[in-house]
C-alpha cells in the first residue's frame, strides 16, 4: 500500500505472491522515486520479497523495520534468490538494499518528513508489527499479519489503547467458517498421530515456513518429546530453519518473558535442544531417507513450493508408513494446496510422483481467526473506515459483510486511489 499525506509518501510492505503466475505487485518502477520510505511489518516474503527488485530498479531511500526483521529478511531473501533466481534483481540492488536498512523499536515514535510512525507488536512472528501512521489530524493503523492469541514464542498483539481513524486489516482467516478449534485439542490429536507413526517405524514430514511456524513447531515437539508423549527419536531440522532458529535465540528479548526466563533461569535452552539434529552435512538427507528408523523431519518450504521438502517427498512419498503433516496456510496455486485437497499424484522435477503416504492437516496458526478479526475494530478508538486486504476473495467479502454493519468498509483494488 502506498500512503500519501501532504508532501510525504510511504510504502507499507512490498511483497511477492507465492504460487500463481503473477508474483509481483502492480507498482511501476517510474513511481519509485516518489516514495520517501518503505516500512516493513515482518519478514515473510509476501510482505518484503519485492524489496530487492525496488533497489535493483534504482530506489535509494530507507527501509524501516525492527532488528530481528532485518536479520530474518537477509536469510529469507538469500534463500529466495537461490531457489527462484528472479531476473529483476541485481547484485548491486541487493548491496544497496542492505545499506539502506534502518532499525526501529516497538512503541517508539519516529518521523518521516511530516508523518509520525509507530511500530506496535502484532503477535504474528518474531519482530512482526502493526504500523501506525499519523499526520497530526488523521491516523492509519496497518495490521500487517496479526495474531491476538499468545503462542509458545510470542504474546498476542498489543491492542490496548489503540486509536486510528482508518484501519487496513488482513483477512487470511476472515471467512465465516474460519473459527479455530481449541489449540490444546489440535495439538493433542497431532501428537497422538506423530506417536503412532513413529512407533510403526514411519517418518513424519512437517513442511514449515522457515520463520515463525517452524520455531513454534520445534518448541512444541521438544516439549512433548521431553514429557514422553512423543517417543524419543531424532527431530531433523532442514533448510533455512536452522539459521532462523539462531536468529530467534539471539533476539529472544523480543519473545515472551516466560521463554526468556526459562532460558536465563535454567540450564535448558529450547532453541538448542539435544532432540534437534540440524541437517547441515553433505549426505545427511540420503542417510535420513534410507534409514529404517522412525523420525520427524521439519523442513522448508511450508507451502511445498521449493526447498528440501521436494527431496523428502520424492524419496518418502510412496511408503504408506510415512506421514505428511501440514500445519500452515496453503495458498491457492501451491503444491501444498493440491496435496491438502487430496491430490494423489504430484510433479517433482518434471516427473510424476505418487503419494502413498498419509496426509493430515493440523491448523496451528500465527494469524487471527474470524472471531479475533471481528473483534479488532471495536478495540480501536475513533475508527471510521476499514480497508480489508490479504485474503481470498470469498473470505474478504464475508468479513466485509459483518463489519459493514458498523463501519465504512472498502475492499481496495490494485492501482486504485482512495481518499480519507
Amino acid at each position: 500500500m502506498l500512503v500519501s499525506a501532504s508532501n510525504t509518501k510511504i510504502l507499507l510492505d512490498a511483497g511477492i505472491k507465492l504460487g500463481g503466475d503473477d508474483p509481483y505487485p502492480t507498482l511501476p518502477d517510474k513511481r519509485l522515486g516518489e516514495i520517501d520510505a518503505i516500512l516493513v511489518s515482518h519478514a515473510h516474503l509476501d510482505h518484503m520479497g519485492y524489496i530487492p527488485h525496488i533497489y535493483s530498479a534504482g530506489y535509494r531511500k530507507s527501509v524501516y523495520t525492527l532488528k530481528p526483521t532485518i536479520e530474518l529478511m537477509q536469510v529469507l531473501i538469500s534463500d529466495y534468490m537461490k531457489i527462484s533466481n528472479p531476473q529483476n534483481v541485481t547484485k548491486h540492488g541487493l548491496e544497496e538494499m542492505n545499506k539502506h536498512k534502518v532499525i526501529v523499536e516497538y512503541k517508539k515514535e519516529f518521523k518521516i518528513k511530516n508523518l509520525s510512525i509507530t511500530f506496535i507488536p502484532s503477535g504474528h512472528i518474531l519482530g512482526s508489527a502493526m504500523i501506525r501512521v499519523s499526520d497530526g489530524s488523521k491516523s492509519l493503523l496497518y495490521t500487517g499479519d496479526i495474531n491476538l492469541a499468545k503462542t509458545r514464542l510470542l504474546n498476542g498483539a498489543e491492542i490496548k489503547n489503540l486509536n486510528a481513524t482508518t484501519l487496513i486489516m488482513e483477512s487470511t482467516y476472515g471467512g465465516k467458517a474460519d473459527v479455530f478449534k481449541d489449540t490444546r485439542e489440535i495439538v493433542n490429536s497431532m501428537v497422538a498421530s506423530i506417536k503412532e507413526t513413529i512407533l510403526s517405524g514411519g517418518k513424519v514430514i512437517i513442511p514449515c515456513f522457515a520463520v515463525g511456524r517452524s520455531q513454534e513447531m520445534l518448541l512444541l515437539l521438544d516439549d512433548y518429546m521431553n514429557s514422553g508423549a512423543i517417543p524419543k527419536t531424532p527431530i531433523y531440522v532442514d533448510g533455512m530453519i536452522n539459521k532462523a532458529m539462531r536468529i530467534h535465540r539471539h533476539n529472544v528479548i523480543y519473545c515472551r518473558k516466560e521463554l526468556q526466563t526459562r532460558i536465563l533461569m535454567s540450564d535448558y535452552d529450547p532453541f538448542k535442544s539435544d532432540n534437534f539434529v540440524p541437517v547441515e552435512k553433505k549426505g545427511m538427507r540420503n542417510a535420513i531417507v534410507s534409514s529404517d528408523e522412525g523420525c520427524i523431519i521439519v523442513t522448508t518450504s511450508g507451502m511445498i513450493t521449493g526447498g528440501p521438502i521436494m527431496f523428502y517427498l520424492a524419496k518418502l512419498s510412496k511408503n504408506k508408513s510415512n506421514k505428511l503433516i501440514l500445519v500452515g496456510y496453503q495458498a491457492e496455486g501451491t503444491m501444498g494446496k493440491q496435496i491438502q485437497e487430496g491430490a494423489k499424484e504430484i510433479i517433482l522435477n518434471n516427473r510424476k510422483v505418487s503419494l502413498g503416504l498419509s496426509v493430515e492437516t493440523y491448523h496451528i496458526s500465527a494469524h487471527a481467526d474470524r472471531r479475533q478479526l471481528e473483534s479488532l475494530p471495536d478495540k480501536i478508538t475513533g475508527l471510521k473506515d476499514i480497508f480489508i486486504v490479504h485474503g481470498e476473495h470469498e473470505k474478504i467479502h464475508e468479513l466485509k459483510e459483518k463489519l459493514s454493519r458498523k463501519y465504512n468498509v472498502i475492499v481496495p483494488k490494485d492501482g486504485e486511489n482512495y481518499k480519507f
